[in-house]
């Protein structure tokens, strides 16, 4: 655990889960915009990680890796843990509950804007971790709608569970018997602008995703299933960042038995047969790329 949160000074803490897009079907376009998405989406064991105490007054604070990269930019309201923080304490108001003062850490693991959900589970914890401190009893469709307004992928994160999400990421189907995966994540800690992917692919009537009459069971057929899958994002990412071409082929070398790049990129994941093979992969990797992001982790099976 990060020093700030290991201290004992925060009176809760509250994982932020990476992620995972192992599948990313685009089907179609709404008229307001929003692109309509198949998804099937797991989350890792390594993400960022968040602690809350009652405070005197409103306080957020940073630290991790890349807790320096939020920093300009988090008073000033660009930060959806600030936002999430907001939007709860309005809803507890409303509902006759006292929301006060907090402190905030966020311990910022994840690479930003880079494909796994980072900024949304970070509000998704947030609102997990508030409820918590405060003692909210709020209905379920009031936080979910408290979700979907900090973000498309926030019901996902709130969920932190496998899962098939459709729609913009709303309709939401959880997998209670998905098996968990060891596997690497990479970036090339390069930013990749999610609407210019958007904008640059080729079609945006894709096939939708379907799973065998039967659904996969065990977890030699849920990667032939998720082989068959794609990422419709990946080539106009590629086109975009010619890095994620690069980490791709270096992760698939390393005998991953699945790889493919996750939401708009730039992170990639290869999915490796046990987690030792992982280790070696990822220590492999790290002397090729030592300046780019490499982690090994295992992704959570459901709840069955």
């Amino acid at each position: 655990m990060n020093a700030v949160l290991a201290t004992g000074e925060f009176d809760l803490t509250e994982e932020a889960p990476a992620k995972i897009n192992l599948a990313l079907h685009v089907t179609g376009r709404r008229a307001d915009g929003y692109h309509l998405l198949d998804m099937l989406v797991s989350f890792s064991r390594h993400g960022d990680r968040l602690g809350f105490r009652a405070s005197e007054h409103d306080q957020f604070s940073l630290s991790g890796r890349f807790g320096p990269l939020l920093s300009a930019d988090a008073e000033a309201g660009g930060n959806l843990v600030l936002k999430a923080r907001d939007l709860l304490r309005q809803a507890a108001h409303a509902a006759g509950f006292d929301a006060p003062a907090v402190h905030i850490h966020l311990e910022k693991n994840l690479p930003i804007a880079s494909g796994i959900g980072g900024g949304s589970a970070d509000a998704a914890a947030t609102l997990r971790g508030l409820m918590r401190l405060w003692r909210l009893v709020l209905p379920e469709e009031k936080i979910s709608a408290i979700a979907l307004k900090l973000g498309a992928d926030v019901p996902m994160c709130l969920a932190s569970k496998p899962l098939v999400a459709r729609g913009i990421g709303e309709a939401i189907e959880l997998l209670p018997a998905f098996p968990a995966f060891p596997i690497i994540l990479g970036n090339p800690l390069v930013g990749v602008s999610t609407p210019e992917v958007f904008r640059q692919l080729a079609r945006k009537d894709n096939p939708p995703l379907l799973f065998p009459s039967q659904m996969p069971q065990g977890h030699g057929e849920w990667i032939d299933t998720i082989r068959n899958l794609r990422n419709d994002l990946e080539p106009s990412a590629r086109s975009i960042c010619g890095d994620i071409s690069v980490l791709s082929g270096l992760i698939e070398n390393q005998s991953a038995i699945v790889t493919r790049m996750s939401g708009s990129g730039a992170t990639c994941f290869g999915i490796f047969a046990d987690i030792e093979q992982a280790k070696e992969a990822a220590a492999s990797l790290r002397r090729q790329k030592p300046d780019w992001y490499f982690q090994v982790t295992e992704t959570i099976a459901g709840d069955a």
